[in-house]
């Protein structure tokens, strides 16, 4: 089927312009100021901003905590309608099996016949074998070019050491697999939740104050040193505070090839929420833990400038009434994580773009553009050109609404953004040329989403690829 979008202005990362796009099929052929072509449909996007689909490279969608599950892709809906068409979902290494294994697996039980986005996926290492640093240098043939490893979570099966980063870092260096980390210190921690219960500490606040930034400076600070002693790059995921944020960009300036992101989350709310009485705290614990204003503010200078350089959501669907409660008398027993993968686009544009604090091409840069390239699905995803897959983003800006848990398809029965306004509307969406959100609502099928592959040296090589070719060459 061919279809023309007309008139609307068309947003990238490093322009825009008011013109039309021709999709034949499930990808975009041709673009151009009025197009005299034909088409079987035409949509009129007149007065409204033409983007890529999202990529949210940061999604939990089978996580599981102390035999509580997260909902799943049959809630994937939200990402769509959000302006989100891929997501990328991490899966925890199952036991006596690899990464690769584990995933596809799991695909085809629970993902290939329900997901309504694209999709790829990080393994997360769980068993750092020597049998899983074999494989790491197969991943990448498998679409598969990233990996995950905690160093958070004492006692949990995804929990790993210095050791067993370490030679992850190596291994992957020589595959082209980008190193993702999750950086808290785990053993400080245990301290200090089991400090805060002896003393009767229990509330969800107390999720924050067992994990005060530090824990998370020390961290990265030591999976950066980790990085150049491996001579590998690295990529930390959901920076929270300024610190820390500072860590990475001083590194990066030194040459470091490190990374990093945040979370919409870390943008909008702070550790004051977790102190909402009647347990309402609980919808906020998440990890690392939430803020101050100071860091808030640091984070939207670190996203403007560059200095990390993707929003993700952290999607993490856990219901509160009947798996947060969990943790009633005891924080440390509140699953981790809140829902948000439908409103990053919303987030980002109403409190980033419209509050002047990054512009129209910074913004599309950051939840489509460069997770893209991190993740090894530039060639398709992340962009508006000729050849790219057509997912495509219409979004009216004349439009004003609360978000809300009612009017969510998260599934679950609250919302962290319960309250806020949202200026614009994600009016119409199209996966691979396939219109799926037509007036705001869902119209697509469960299914419609397919697994799309990474490829190898992603972002996180360039600039030891630059350094390489700075090097004197010996004759």
């Amino acid at each position: 089927m061919s279809l023309l979008i007309k008139g609307g202005t068309i947003v990238t990362a490093v322009d825009e312009f008011v013109g039309d796009i021709l999709v034949e099929g499930e990808k975009i052929v041709a673009i151009g100021q009025n197009l005299n072509l034909s088409a079987e449909k035409v949509i009129d996007a007149a007065g409204k901003y033409v983007l890529p689909g999202g990529v949210d490279q940061h999604v939990h969608y089978s996580f599981d905590f102390k035999g509580q599950r997260v909902r799943g892709f049959e809630t994937s809906n939200a990402a769509i309608v959000g302006g989100t068409t891929t997501v990328i979902e991490f899966v925890n290494q199952e036991h006596g099996k690899g990464i690769a294994e584990t995933i596809f697996e799991y695909d085809k039980k629970e993902v290939a016949d329900v997901a309504m986005v694209d999709y790829a996926y990080h393994g997360v290492v769980c068993e750092p074998s020597d049998e899983l640093f074999k494989e790491i240098a197969d991943l990448p043939g498998k679409g598969l070019p990233t990996i995950k490893l905690f160093m958070a979570y004492k006692g949990q099966p995804y929990h790993s050491d210095d050791e067993a980063l370490f030679k992850a870092l190596k291994a992957a260096k020589e595959a082209g697999v980008t190193v993702m980390v999750h950086a808290e210190n785990a053993d400080v921690i245990d301290i200090l939740q089991k400090e805060c219960l002896a003393k009767g500490l229990t509330g969800p606040y107390y999720h924050a104050e067992s994990r005060p930034p530090l824990v998370e400076i020390e961290a990265t600070q030591r999976a950066i040193h980790l990085a150049q002693m491996a001579e590998a790059p690295i990529y930390i995921v959901h920076v929270t505070a300024k610190e820390v944020m500072e860590t990475i960009r001083n590194a990066s300036n030194n040459g470091t090839p490190v990374y990093g992101e945040t979370c919409t989350h870390y943008l909008m709310l702070d550790k004051e929420d977790l102190a909402k009485p009647n347990f309402e705290g609980a919808k906020y614990v998440c990890s690392p833990a939430l803020r101050t204003e100071k860091d808030r503010k640091a984070l939207w200078e670190a996203v403007n400038q560059g200095w990390l350089n993707s929003v993700s959501s952290d999607h993490c669907g856990f219901n509160w009434q009947d798996q947060k409660h969990m943790g009633v008398n005891d924080f440390t027993n509140i699953p981790n994580g809140s829902p948000g993968v439908e409103n990053r686009l919303g987030i980002l544009w109403t409190y980033g773009v419209n509050k002047g604090r990054i512009s129209r091409q910074r913004f599309v840069d950051l939840y489509a553009t460069t997770p893209a390239k991190i993740n090894g699905l530039s060639h398709r995803k992340g962009h508006i050109g000729v050849g790219y897959d057509a997912d495509i983003v219409i979004y009216d800006p004349n439009h004003k609404s609360i978000i809300s848990a009612e009017t969510s398809l998260h599934g679950v029965d609250f919302n962290i953004y319960e309250g806020f306004e949202q200026e614009g509307k994600v009016d119409k969406v199209l996966l691979r040329g396939k219109l799926m959100v037509d007036d705001g609502l869902f119209i697509g099928e469960k299914g419609d989403g397919q697994f799309v592959p990474g490829t190898a040296y992603g972002l996180c090589y360039e600039s030891l690829k630059k350094e390489k070719q700075a090097q004197p060459v010996n004759v």
